[in-house]
């Protein structure tokens, strides 16, 4: 279970409770048919918030999907505050039935991080990337580096992010989430050999995205 959706399971829990004495002691029609609905909200919340152990490739020069769900998006667009120059894209839809745990890409140092304030727009629209809430990461090893957004979407308004600039981290290792289903862009130089395609499914901390010399 994610540590960071515990406070969201239990408040559920308490509405549930708080609903099942009011069936008690009242026996409404109406707090029945709510209990019932908090008991299937209980038990989405649990599967939400669920937090597999994965096995990381040990494979070297390799960059890990630092999120679950779907490839949306390859291209070639200019990056302005980390890379400052033409670099990939790719970016993965988390949906909500997505494990939303996010898992770092590179083993290195965070040399760079942000976080913007923005819009909450459907997150598998092109404009999401540069207009919504988001946390942006960059982390550099031995002069190789790429940059991360975790952006919030139409639903997801709460961005989990537990590392700062100047941090030691290593590749695989759980460091935030975005909770109910969002967006995760991934910015690498154009010299990757980037391993995935349009449409393909990619897990957190286990599928190579990409390799590099």
């Amino acid at each position: 279970m994610a540590k960071d959706g515990i406070n969201v399971i239990l408040a559920v829990i308490l509405l549930s409770v708080i609903l099942f004495a009011g069936v008690l002691c009242t026996g409404n029609i109406i707090l029945k048919i709510l209990f019932l609905i908090s008991l299937l909200l209980v038990a989405f919340t649990i599967y939400f918030f669920r937090d597999p152990d994965r096995n990381t490739p040990q494979e070297k020069n390799t960059i890990i999907s630092p999120a679950d769900g779907k490839v949306i998006l390859i291209e070639d667009v200019k990056e302005n505050d980390f890379f400052k120059d033409e670099v990939i894209m790719i970016s993965v839809f988390m949906s909500v039935f997505n494990v939303h745990v996010n898992r770092i890409p590179l083993t290195g140092e965070v040399t760079y991080f942000n976080y913007k304030k923005g819009a909450f727009l459907q997150a598998y629209k092109d404009d999401a990337s540069y207009e919504n809430e988001q946390t942006i990461i960059g982390i550099e090893n031995d002069g190789f580096k790429i940059l991360f957004k975790q952006i919030a979407g139409i639903v997801a308004r709460r961005i989990v992010c537990n590392i700062r600039q100047g941090w030691k981290v290593k590749q695989g290792e759980r460091f935030g989430m975005i909770k109910f289903g969002s967006r995760l862009d991934i910015f690498l130089p154009k010299s990757v050999e980037i391993k995935v395609k349009l449409n393909d499914k990619v897990k957190a901390g286990e599928t190579i995205i990409g390799s590099y010399n």
